[in-house]
């Protein structure tokens, strides 16, 4: 599982923008959006940077929390 530091979230919309972002790179994804700390959590077989990229594509600051 990665997390993410997003920012620029801040309603139901921004949460759906996110996981649809993430979805469509692996669908089988496990996306959970915490709106107060700004973060997700994604179980995934893509790699960090590749979810990194999806959800700033879907216009999010994102940037992988170190494991």
């Amino acid at each position: 599982m990665s997390t993410f530091d997003v920012k620029g979230m801040t309603c139901g919309h921004c949460i759906q923008a996110v996981t649809k972002a993430v979805r469509e790179l692996d669908a089988q994804a496990r996306v959970d959006v915490d709106l107060e700390g700004g973060k997700v959590q994604v179980d995934s077989t893509m790699p960090p940077s590749a979810i990194e990229r999806a959800i700033a594509e879907a216009g999010y600051e994102a940037k992988a929390r170190a494991a």
